[in-house]
This record gives structure tokens, C-alpha cells and sequence, in this order.
């Protein structure tokens, strides 16, 4: 999978993916106003906005229930049940993401470069989603395959329906994996709260990540805002690149990032705030990147090409004017980092 990694015109910065507010067209063009240059440039890289203040269904759990193919979601008081039929809030989510994918199409008209989609990945949705009796898909294997598999489909039909509407994109892949950890250290909890699930076999989780990973002939990056993201577990997996909150690395990711960058994997590093505050000059911003490239014997000229400078994580939370800041430094940040890269 390096090969997807470094022969792909992957942008210099890009979103996670969530931002403020509840108008499709506002967000989209924010965001590609932050990322689509007149005339396109080198640090092109928009993404499809996720708007989870509109409420249940335009969440991110939500959302990726209406792209499942033959399982349906509601909202019960404990959260999203799967089902037996569509209801209401499948049917929001489904004309929610209708409307962004409208708004995006808008204003990426004439666009030929790399965007961004996201979705949950299978283990976050497992861990999220409710049989009925209430007990997340998690506990349950079969469920957890036929979820992943229902997934896949979903997936498959929804980048079909972005390359589309958006004939230039180069189409990035974005699962969102916040609970990937906690599923493999055995720490998501049961209904009763009591007890938590058993931790599931890393093998597992790598066949259903690469099973998921295998729909989309493009790159694949995996996000998480949680400590301890499994860089090595995801490079065996096959993934293109890893997203991340930068501030919550530790010496002992450091090996795992290493033996990453090296083999061609894409590092999506989150360095600016995710909620309103102070944004450091561009160059501060990157300093941390610096000194683990230093730190990690890597040749700084292969900065530029191995990292994507993003926001720590989504910008659901922010304002609508640091939503629009945040994104402009992650450009500024990965340009200096460009410029500058020891």
C-alpha cells in the first residue's frame, strides 16, 4: 500500500472532517475556500464537511448508519439500535449527506485534485452501534462481520457517487477509528456499564479493517483522536496514511511512527487546536514535527512529502471564524513546513 501513499497527489493540509453550524453550503465553502487555490495548487486538498449540530443523523455515528446496505439504525434514549426496516433517522441522515454532497459538488466545479471523505470505520461503528437487546454489535462476532461487510458496500456505492458528481477528484478514504484502542485493550463498555467486552483479537481487527480498506482502489487513512493510536497494527493492515492528534504522542509511539514514514505511510499530524483558542505563528505550530523527525534520524527533506498538516480533530466545537482560521494555518503551518523543514 506505499505505493498509494507516495504516488498519490496528496494536498500539504486538509480537515478532519467536522465543522461548525448546520448550512451545507457555508461549510463547503469554507472549506474549499481554505483548500482550492485559484487555479489549484500544491496544497489542495478539500474534504466533504460533516455537520453534527443539525442533530441525530448528521453525527457521525449517524451518518455512516445511512450509508449501511441492508441495516437500518434509529435513535433510542441510549443511542443508535440497529433495526429491522429504515426509519426517520435513517432517512435524515441519507438526505443529509444528500445536501453536502450537493453543497461540495457546488463549488468543486472544475476540481482535479485529492478530497477527502469520511466515514466511521467498522470497529468504532461496532462499538457504537446497538443490537436489540441494547448490547453494542461489538459483543457479538457475526455482527460484527456482517456489519463490516455491510459497510463495505455502503462505501463502495457512496465513493462511486462522489467521483461522480466530482469527476477530478482523486478520492481519499477516511475511516474514523476513536475507539479502535479501546477495542483492542478490552475497555468499551457493556450496556450495564458494569463490565466491559472482551478485547478483540488483533487479527481480527486487521481482516476487517483490510476487508473495509479493499472497496476503495485509492488511498485509505484511518483517524483517531484518542491516545495510543495502533500505527503498526494499521500500517499491517494496509492503510495509506494515519491521522492524529499530534499532542498526544508519546516516546513510545516513536519506533511504530518511524518504521511508518519509512515504509511510505502518509502521517495526517494534527497540530492546531480543534476549539476556539490562540493559534501559535505557522512555524510554532509545526516545531513539534521538526523536532521528532530530528529526533527519529529521518532526512527533514522528506518532511514536506510524509506529512499532511490537519487540525487535532474535528471542528464540530469551534466557532465559525476559528473554524475558518484554523483550517488557513493549517495551510501557512504546512507551507512553513515546506519552506523550512529543519
Amino acid at each position: 500500500m506505499s505505493d498509494a501513499a507516495t504516488d498519490f497527489p496528496w494536498g500539504a493540509a486538509t480537515g478532519v472532517g467536522s465543522m461548525p453550524g448546520g448550512d451545507a453550503r457555508e461549510a463547503a465553502k469554507t472549506v474549499t475556500g481554505s483548500f482550492i487555490g485559484s487555479g489549484g495548487s500544491a496544497g489542495d486538498f478539500p474534504f466533504l464537511a460533516e455537520l453534527p449540530a443539525r442533530g441525530p443523523g448528521a453525527d457521525m455515528i449517524g451518518r455512516t448508519a445511512g450509508l449501511l446496505v441492508e441495516m437500518y439504525a434509529r435513535v433510542e434514549p441510549s443511542g443508535w439500535r440497529l433495526g429491522d426496516r429504515p426509519g426517520r433517522d435513517t432517512k435524515r441522515a441519507v438526505s443529509w449527506l444528500g445536501e453536502d454532497l450537493d453543497a461540495l459538488e457546488e463549488f468543486t466545479q472544475g476540481y482535479e485534485g485529492p478530497l477527502k471523505v469520511q466515514a466511521v470505520g467498522p470497529w468504532t461503528l461496532a462499538a457504537a452501534l446497538e443490537l436489540r437487546g441494547g448490547e453494542a454489535a461489538l459483543g457479538d462476532p457475526g455482527a460484527c462481520r456482517d456489519l463490516a461487510g455491510s459497510l463495505a458496500e455502503g462505501l463502495r456505492g457512496h465513493l462511486a457517487d462522489v467521483r461522480r458528481r466530482v469527476p477530478g477528484a482523486k478520492v481519499v478514504l477516511q475511516l474514523d477509528e476513536p475507539s479502535l484502542t479501546a477495542v483492542l485493550r478490552g475497555q468499551i463498555r457493556t450496556a450495564s456499564g458494569y463490565r466491559t467486552h472482551r478485547a478483540v483479537d488483533r487479527q481480527v481487527v486487521e481482516g476487517a479493517l483490510r476487508d473495509v480498506l479493499a472497496v476503495h482502489d485509492g488511498p485509505v487513512v484511518v483517524h483517531s483522536c484518542a491516545p495510543d493510536v495502533p500505527f503498526a497494527l494499521l500500517r499491517r493492515a494496509g492503510v495509506a496514511g494515519v491521522s492524529f492528534d499530534f499532542s498526544l504522542l508519546t516516546e513510545r509511539d516513536e519506533d511504530a511512527i518511524g518504521e511508518a514514514v519509512e515504509s511510505g505511510t502518509k502521517l495526517l499530524a494534527g497540530v492546531v487546536g480543534g476549539v476556539d483558542g490562540p493559534l501559535s505563528d505557522p512555524a510554532g505550530s509545526v516545531m513539534g514535527v521538526r523536532t521528532l523527525w530530528r529526533r527519529l534520524g529521518l532526512h527533514p527533506g522528506t518532511l514536506a512529502e510524509s506529512v499532511v498538516i490537519t487540525p487535532s480533530c474535528g471542528l464540530a466545537g469551534a466557532s465559525p471564524a476559528y473554524a475558518r482560521a484554523a483550517l488557513a494555518h493549517c495551510v501557512k503551518a504546512a507551507r512553513s513546513l515546506a519552506d523550512n523543514p529543519e
